[in-house]
């Protein structure tokens, strides 16, 4: 039992999009990792965009990333909330065990945060962030990048194209109900 109540009828299809629409809160865009990119739509329809740096310090303990990743959420939240939903790339496959075992933290640490804040959250697969930009579900980095470019963003790298078209997606397929 959540205890956060929605706003909504047991009957309604999908939350997010909804409640990010009817309450006018920001909506964010995330593709988690070490050096994570972001995009978020305020209240009044802005879009920005970038990456943040998550890699640990020299002396840093291994749980600081997920701290200091707490800490961006919280105050992000604060700056342009307050945030009705969140979207992640839900990365299935990893090419490493240590990027697995980062990705599978920093997933925690999402999914906890929104639970504690009663932000609604949402995986969505890679492949179909990859369709929507490209049109091409298996489409490289540098395809990504280029479609955004297209579409008059300016990402740094492949992490901020993908949080860009991750957020284009959410907002024009409702959360992929359209």
């Amino acid at each position: 039992m959540s205890q956060c109540p929605s706003p909504l009828s047991k009957s309604a299809p999908h939350p997010a999009p909804v409640i990010a629409t009817s309450t006018g809160g920001a909506i964010l865009a995330l593709d988690l990792g070490t050096t994570t990119g972001w995009a978020i739509r305020d209240p009044d329809g802005l879009i920005i965009s970038g990456t943040i740096s998550l890699r640990p310090g020299r002396y840093d303990g291994g749980g600081m990333r997920y701290l200091r990743f707490t800490n961006w959420l919280t105050e992000i939240d604060r700056l342009s909330g307050p945030i009705a939903a969140i979207w992640f790339e839900e990365v299935r496959r990893h090419v490493g065990t240590d990027a697995a075992h980062l990705y599978g933290g920093f997933l925690a640490t999402l999914s906890a945060w929104c639970e504690r804040k009663c932000v609604a959250y949402q995986g969505v697969p890679v492949g179909t962030i990859k369709r929507f930009a490209t049109g091409k579900g298996n489409a490289g980095k540098d395809a990504v990048v280029a479609a955004i470019r297209q579409r008059g963003y300016q990402p740094a790298d492949d992490n901020e194209a993908d949080a860009i078209a991750l957020l284009l997606w959410a907002m024009e397929t409702a959360g992929g109900m359209r």
